[in-house]
């Protein structure tokens, strides 16, 4: 029974909801490029308003922590970690493919699949590579989060036994070299997103899986690497 801000900038969507006992108060989320650090806080203070809800009542704040934008990541943890530490309140994270998978279940088209399937979130990585893991449908892992470069062979250890679902952002990359495998769903348009955060988030308040404030990161899960800018009159 708790007060929850979530948070979602783990990649290009800028995501924030509000919800009580695991329901949807009010929600703001943007998929403009490059938005997070100006929409977020406006986001919060926006949804706030519309729910008629003080900052101060709230229980937790709760953050998509990663894999994903190392800099979309950044804003989203400080943020939280900022809000937390002004107002005394614990930090929730949530993995960001885990969370993914969760709100995929509510999707009509996955309901109306009555046999066993897993759930394969993936987040574009550039390049031919990804951040992926599988799921089932209890929304337990049954594969750990990696980096991976996708090739026409990647995940046939699960193909070849059960359907699996592929979707986000960088399932697309997938799509293009499978070549139609028989047991591949492919479900386009899945964002993460906060929405997708308020049961789990509602969970593990209950269950007091809070984060060391002082101590937490983001799951970067890779180092980041900036690329050099080009210098004017060299080839």
């Amino acid at each position: 029974m708790a007060l929850i801000l979530n948070i979602e900038t783990a990649t290009s969507v800028c995501s924030v909801a509000l919800s009580r006992d695991e329901l949807i108060l009010s929600s703001k989320e943007s998929n403009e490029q490059n938005s997070h650090s100006s929409l977020i806080t406006i986001f919060i203070e926006q949804i706030l308003k519309e729910s008629e809800t003080k900052i101060e009542n709230l229980d937790a704040v709760a953050i998509s922590k990663g894999p994903g934008s190392y800099t979309g990541l950044r804003i989203g943890v400080s943020t939280a970690k900022g809000l937390c530490y002004a107002l005394d309140k614990p930090l929730i994270s949530i993995g960001t493919l885990q969370s993914m998978a969760f709100g995929l279940l509510k999707y009509p088209e996955i309901q109306e699949l009555k046999q066993n399937i897993l759930f394969c979130p993936m987040i574009d990585a550039r390049r031919m590579e990804v951040y992926a893991a599988i799921y089932d449908t209890s929304n337990v892992e049954v594969r750990e989060v990696r980096a991976e470069i996708i090739d026409k062979n990647s995940f046939n250890e699960y193909l070849q036994n059960s359907k699996v679902v592929f979707f986000g952002d960088g399932a697309s990359k997938f799509k293009e070299v499978l070549s139609g495998h028989p047991n591949a769903i492919f479900i386009d348009n899945v964002l993460a997103s906060s929405l997708n955060m308020a049961e789990l988030a509602e969970q593990k308040y209950c269950n007091n899986q809070f984060e060391d404030l002082a101590y937490f990161e983001p799951f970067y899960l890779k180092d980041f690497i900036a690329g050099k800018p080009k210098v004017k009159g060299l080839h």
